[in-house]
C-alpha cells in the first residue's frame, strides 16, 4: 500500500470526529444565571387521578435546567428559555371605596418574578413561555383586584397609617393567584394614597395644626434660649472685657511708674553729680574770691583811693574855679538879660500899635464889603419878586384870554344850529374813517379768509366806523346817525317843497 492510501482513512476519521465535536458542542447548552432551560421531547410518568379515575401525565417529562448545562438531541428534544429577572411592575387603581364609603386613589409598586423550583417554572411556562411579556399585565390585574378588595375593607385612617399591614394584607390576597401561575411576588409597597375630595387635608389638618403650634412653640422657644444664650454671652464677655480692660490699666500704670523711674534715674543721678560739681566749684568760687578781695584790695583799691583823693582834690580846686567863673557869667547875663527885656518891651508896643491899626482897617473895610453884599442881595431879591410879578400877570391875562376864548366858543356853540353841528362833525368824518383804517393800512400782506372774498375788507372798515358812532353816542348821548337822518328830512321836505311852488309857479305864468 502506498502512503496516500493509508491517508485517506485517517482523514476521514478526523473529519468525522471533528464534525462530531462540532455537533455536541452546537447541541449543548448552558443556561445563564437569569434563565432556566426547559428540555422537552421525554414522556411524562402517568398519574391516576384517585377521585375520577382517570388516568393523565405529569410534567415530569419536561427537563427544568437552572444554572446548568444539557445536551439537546436533535429531532427528539426541543429547548426552550424561561427569564427568571424580577419584574418592576406599577399597579395603580383609581377611585376604590373604602369601608367609609371615601373614593381612594391608590398608587403602588411590586416586584414580580417566576418561581425559583422546577414545578413553579413548569407552570410559569405553560402559561407564559410563548408570551412572557403578558406577565406585567397579569400581575397589575391581580394586584388591582387585591387592593379594591383590601381597600373596601378598611377605613381611610387604617391605610394611612399603617400601610406596611395593607401591603401585606394586598400581597396575601394575591399570592395564590400569582403562585397558581408560577409566579412569586417579591415585595409590594403602597407609594401614594390620594382622593379626589379634601378628605385626607382634613384628616391632616388637626394634626398638622398640632404639630404646627408645636413647632411654634418650640422656634419660640429655641429663639428666647438663643437669645437668653446671647445676652448672658454678651455679659459675660462684657465682664471678662470689663475685667481686661482694669487689668491692663493696672499693668499699663505699673508699666508706666516703672518706665518714668526709669526714665527719671538717669537724670536724678545727673542731677545728684551735677550738684556735687556745683558744691566743688562753689567753694572753688569762694576761695577765688577772696583771692580776688585781697588782689583788689592791693592793687586797685588803695591805688584808686589815692587817685581818688588826688581827683576830689582836682575836682574841688576846678569847681572853686567855675563857681567863680560862673558867678561872672551870671552877673553879665542878667545885665544883658535886663536890657534885652527892655529891648523887647519896646519893641512889644510897637507891634501891637502896628497890629491895632491893621485889625481896625480890615474891620472898616469888612462892614463895607458887608454893606455892599447886602445892597446886591437887595437888589437881587427886588429882581426876583419883580420876575414873579410879571410872570404872574402874564399867566393871569393868558388864562383871562383863555376863559374869554372859551366863553366865545361857548357862546358861538350855544348859536349853532343842527346844521352847523352836522357840518363840523361832517367834517370830521374822514379824519374818523382815517384812523379807523390805519392799522389796517399799516398790513403789508393781508389775506381775508371770507366767503365774500376781499368786498370783506370795506365792510369791516365800515363796521368800525358805525361802532366808532355807537361809542360816541354811548359816551356823549349825541346820536350821529339821528342828526343826519332829520338834516336828510329836512333837505328833502325843502325839495319837495320848492318843486311843489315851482310847479304852482308855473300853472300861473301858463295860465
Amino acid at each position: 500500500m502506498t502512503v496516500p492510501d493509508l491517508l485517506y482513512p485517517i482523514a476521514g476519521l478526523v473529519v468525522l470526529v471533528v464534525l462530531l465535536v462540532l455537533l455536541v458542542t452546537s447541541r449543548y447548552k448552558v443556561a445563564g444565571p437569569n434563565q432556566a432551560f426547559i428540555v422537552t421531547g421525554r414522556k411524562g410518568k402517568a398519574v391516576l387521578n384517585p377521585e375520577t379515575g382517570q388516568l393523565t401525565t405529569d410534567l415530569s417529562g419536561q427537563k427544568v435546567v437552572l444554572g446548568g448545562g444539557s445536551f439537546v438531541i436533535p429531532f427528539v428534544q426541543r429547548l426552550a428559555t424561561m427569564d427568571l429577572s424580577s419584574r418592576r411592575i406599577s399597579v395603580q387603581i383609581r377611585g376604590a371605596v373604602s369601608g367609609q364609603g371615601i373614593k381612594l386613589n391608590v398608587e403602588g409598586v411590586a416586584i414580580v418574578k417566576v418561581g425559583g423550583n422546577a414545578n413553579q417554572i413548569r407552570l410559569a411556562a405553560q402559561r407564559f413561555l410563548s408570551q412572557q411579556n403578558e406577565i406585567e399585565p397579569f400581575t397589575q390585574e391581580v394586584l388591582a383586584g387585591a387592593l379594591r378588595s383590601i381597600v373596601g375593607g378598611l377605613t381611610v385612617e387604617q391605610i394611612i397609617r399603617d400601610r406596611a399591614a395593607f401591603a401585606q394584607r394586598v400581597a396575601d390576597e394575591s399570592e395564590n393567584s400569582l403562585t397558581g401561575q408560577g409566579l412569586i411576588l417579591d415585595t409590594f409597597q403602597i407609594q401614594d394614597v390620594t382622593d379626589d375630595g379634601s378628605y385626607l387635608a382634613d384628616l391632616g389638618r388637626p394634626e398638622a395644626a398640632r404639630i404646627g403650634q408645636t413647632a411654634a412653640i418650640a422656634e419660640a422657644n429655641a429663639r428666647q434660649a438663643a437669645e437668653q444664650a446671647r445676652i448672658k454671652s454678651e455679659e459675660e464677655i462684657a465682664v471678662a472685657q470689663r475685667q481686661l480692660a482694669l487689668r491692663q490699666a493696672e499693668i499699663k500704670s505699673e508699666t508706666d511708674a516703672a518706665a518714668a523711674r526709669a526714665a527719671s534715674a538717669g537724670p536724678l543721678a545727673q542731677a545728684d553729680r551735677d550738684q556735687a560739681i556745683l558744691l566743688e566749684q562753689e567753694k572753688v568760687a569762694v576761695r577765688q574770691a577772696a583771692l580776688t578781695e585781697r588782689q583788689l584790695e592791693t592793687q586797685v583799691r588803695k591805688p584808686a583811693d589815692a587817685n581818688r583823693y588826688k581827683v576830689e582834690q582836682e575836682a574841688a580846686a576846678a569847681r572853686n574855679a567855675q563857681i567863680s567863673a560862673a558867678e561872672a557869667r551870671k552877673a553879665a547875663t542878667i545885665a544883658a538879660a535886663q536890657a534885652k527885656s527892655e529891648e523887647d518891651r519896646l519893641t512889644g508896643e510897637a507891634e501891637r500899635a502896628r497890629r491895632s491899626s491893621l485889625a481896625e482897617a480890615e474891620a472898616i473895610e469888612g462892614a463895607k464889603r458887608g454893606e455892599a453884599a447886602k445892597a446886591r442881595r437887595v437888589a437881587e431879591a427886588e429882581a426876583t419878586r419883580a420876575e414873579g410879578e410879571a410872570n404872574a400877570a402874564a399867566t393871569l391875562a393868558v388864562g383871562q384870554a383863555e376863559a374869554e376864548a372859551m366863553n366865545k366858543r361857548a357862546e358861538a356853540f350855544a348859536n349853532y344850529n343842527e346844521a352847523a353841528v352836522l357840518q363840523m362833525l361832517i367834517e370830521v368824518l374822514p379824519q374818523i374813517a382815517k384812523e379807523v383804517a390805519a392799522p389796517i393800512s399799516a398790513i403789508d400782506q393781508l389775506t381775508v379768509i371770507s366767503s365774500d372774498g376781499a368786498g370783506a375788507l370795506p365792510r369791516q372798515v365800515t363796521d368800525n366806523v358805525t361802532q366808532t358812532l355807537q361809542m360816541l353816542k354811548s359816551a356823549t348821548g349825541l346820536d350821529l346817525e339821528a342828526l343826519v337822518a332829520r338834516s336828510a328830512g329836512r333837505v328833502s321836505q325843502g325839495l319837495t317843497s320848492a318843486a311843489a311852488s315851482g310847479s304852482v309857479n308855473g300853472d300861473g305864468a301858463a295860465r
